[in-house]
């Protein structure tokens, strides 16, 4: 007759090794392998954002200017929200 020991002694080590094996997962952690980097919001005076919306009442409502400070508004709202 076998002994049982045997069967015992195998489960134990494939229940080890595969303890060992969850438990280096598990050291990985849950942060991002990336870090976050948020572009700096370029703050203008009174009088410079009183002088550009001057020249921007001066362009023609199809200006592609105009058009293209609509998105730069955008993507600074974005970068505050960043932040």
């Amino acid at each position: 007759m076998m002994s049982i020991a045997g069967c015992w002694k195998r489960r134990l080590a494939a229940l080890a090794i595969v303890t060992s094996l969850q438990s280096g997962c598990a050291m990985v952690g849950s942060s991002p392998p990336f870090a976050i980097v948020c572009p700096p919001v370029v703050e203008y005076s009174r009088e410079t954002q009183s002088r550009v919306a001057e020249e921007l009442s001066l362009l023609p409502d199809s200006s592609t200017i105009a058009e293209m400070l609509s998105d730069y508004v955008v993507m600074r709202e974005q970068s505050r929200a960043c932040e």
